[in-house]
């Protein structure tokens, strides 16, 4: 009989966390907005009674493709549901962060449009799921943070004090949109907005050298898919010319003046690039070439398409926007050097043009995940190794 019971409550509790999941899914809200309605109509109200006029900002910002705005219904899987960061000042924080906490957790309603407000505790990959209750305290995903302790975590310094040019070189871009991206619900310490306002966008110089450095990228291979499919090396030739596609869809980001995401959402969010509509095309065609010339032809379209684009900003000369051989040889390229050097002369600050060589900034020196999600180490890359 009792094993007869459990089991009757192990089907009752997955039937339960079914039905619930279905209804979420069914009646999907964008995380961003979930979570200001969360703020809004659950947070909000509690806090207000425990702490009347505690100065306080919430928002959705950091990880998380509901702050980039491209989560789905399959994002509901893991880290998503109901959920906000709350800031405070550094003394409240340290007086009133687990009083808090603790208020949260017996006082927030247990579901919340549907979805339940209560996380597993982290799982052996440290992500935490929606994990319906019937009762008792909350694991909420309600974050009580400070500003400089947040914007220390996710970017190792504090912005608030302003950024040297190497602050800007060392932090990967995906970071700078994923503290950009998201929704500010209340900035009631007028601190999280005026860091967002700083971190927009990358100043001129800076920009230009990386733009500089982008284009360095593609000159160092752009006449190698028409020599490696010379030899019969097809395989080769479609590896660089992905690797090409890479860097122009990266140069597409730079002219538009638009952070570029991890790899994961990089793909859509050029999609919703205003020059997206006119290179993707080309793009696709390289990659989906079967032969050496045919790729390299889709490939001259998008470094024609890249330069006018280019010239449009007039931050150079107008420089010519059609291929031409190799020298001498029988392969069409933009001769990407040319818009290096331009670029390069445009540069004002001495500080940038004291930078030595074009290597680019951290995210276009490598790729690496390890690297680029740890702020220990893209602050410093000789870290890696000690």
């Amino acid at each position: 009989m009792g094993f007869k019971l459990a089991v009757d409550q192990q089907r009752y509790t997955t039937s339960t966390i079914t039905i619930v999941r279905e209804v979420a899914l069914s009646a999907f809200i964008p995380g961003q907005l979930l979570s200001e309605q969360f703020y809004q109509e659950a947070v909000r109200p509690i806090f207000a009674a425990e702490c009347p006029g505690l100065p306080h900002s919430a928002a959705l910002i950091g990880y998380g493709s509901d702050v980039l705005g491209f989560d789905t219904p399959r994002s509901t899987d893991h880290e998503w549901g109901p959920r906000v960061l709350i800031f405070l000042r550094e003394a409240d924080h340290l007086a009133l962060k687990d009083r808090l906490a603790d208020t949260l957790r017996r006082k927030l309603p247990r579901t919340f449009r549907g979805y339940s407000t209560n996380f597993s505790p982290p799982a052996s990959d440290g992500t935490r799921r929606l994990e319906p209750i019937e009762a008792g305290p909350i694991n909420h995903k309600v974050e009580i943070l400070t500003v400089s302790g947040f914007f220390r975590s996710r970017l190792g310094f504090d912005p608030s004090h302003g950024l040297a040019i190497e602050d800007w070189l060392t932090t990967p871009e995906q970071r700078l949109r994923e503290l950009t991206a998201g929704r500010v619900h209340h900035d009631g310490l007028g601190e999280i907005e005026p860091i967002r306002a700083k971190l927009a966008y990358y100043p001129r110089d800076v920009w230009l050298y990386r733009l500089a450095c982008q284009w360095r990228r593609i000159a160092q291979q752009e006449a190698f898919v028409g020599r490696t499919g010379e030899v019969g090396d097809e395989l080769g030739s479609r590896l660089i010319a992905a690797a090409l596609v890479r860097d122009l869809m990266h140069l597409a980001f730079l002219l538009e003046r638009t952070y570029a995401p991890y790899s994961k959402w990089f793909g859509t969010a050029f999609a919703r690039l205003d020059c997206a509509a006119t290179l993707a095309p080309h793009l696709s065609g390289a990659l989906s070439a079967d032969n050496w010339p045919e790729r390299e032809t889709h490939l001259a379209r998008a470094y024609e398409e890249v330069a006018r684009l280019h010239n449009a900003l007039a931050l150079t000369p107008p420089l010519a926007t059609t291929t031409s051989p190799y020298y001498g040889r029988p392969f069409q390229v933009m001769h990407a050097d040319r818009f290096v050097a331009a670029i390069e002369a445009a540069i004002r600050d001495p500080d940038v043009r004291a930078i030595r060589g074009m290597f680019g900034a951290v995210d276009q020196i490598t790729d690496s995940t390890d690297v680029l999600s740890d702020p220990a180490v893209f602050r410093e890359p000789g870290s890696l190794y000690r």
